[in-house]
């Protein structure tokens, strides 16, 4: 479990920091999130990282058990699913952008689930 534990503790920092940085920066992360679907090099290079981190959980921590550790598996093929849609059909992004951004309460829905994601993976990585 040791593999599990380790990628709780990044998820779980990682994820609670990008959820208060969500709640307290809503008009920076909107305007990156403009930026974002502006720009072909930065949908490549967010679709590559998406693929690499993809890559590397699945091919190391593919565990499909009826345990909290499963968080990470669905986590890393969702990645992996996201980097694959980030390269190979980039020009849809600006389309799933567009309605994301004109929805506010997505952005404060992304925000919650964050935090929430954050603090379990950061208790079941520090404390179980």
């Amino acid at each position: 479990m040791g593999t599990s534990i380790f990628i709780a503790r990044i998820f779980g920092l990682c994820y609670l920091i990008l959820g208060i940085g969500f709640l307290f920066n809503r008009k920076a992360f909107q305007r990156v999130m403009d930026d974002f679907c502006k720009n072909a090099a930065i949908v490549f290079y967010g679709g590559l990282f998406a693929l690499v981190i993809g890559l590397v959980i699945v091919l190391t921590h593919n565990r499909w058990v009826a345990q909290w550790a499963v968080m990470i598996t669905i986590i890393g093929w969702a990645a992996l699913i996201k980097g694959i849609w980030l390269v190979v059909f980039p020009d849809t992004v600006i389309r799933f952008m567009s309605v994301y951004q004109k929805n506010e309460s997505l952005l404060s829905f992304q925000a919650f689930v964050a935090l929430a994601l954050g603090v379990v993976f950061t208790f079941l990585g520090f404390f179980v």
